[in-house]
């Protein structure tokens, strides 16, 4: 029973726990950051993309 309780303290006092959260966190910043330009910039992207196709399809010009 000892050592059931020394390896729950040593579990409780790990920091393995916490550096999940803190990757976590900075994969929610990350992925909020590539949501916020995709959506600043969208519109732009769209019009470079459709200037390209339009070039592509009437032959380059």
């Amino acid at each position: 029973m000892n050592i059931l309780m020394m390896k729950l303290r040593e579990l409780l006092r790990g920091e393995e726990g916490a550096t999940g959260v803190e990757y976590g966190l900075m994969v929610a910043a990350i992925a909020a950051v590539i949501v916020a330009v995709v959506y600043a910039l969208g519109d732009n992207i769209l019009g470079a993309f459709t200037t390209v196709n339009d070039a592509l399809t009437s032959g380059g010009g």
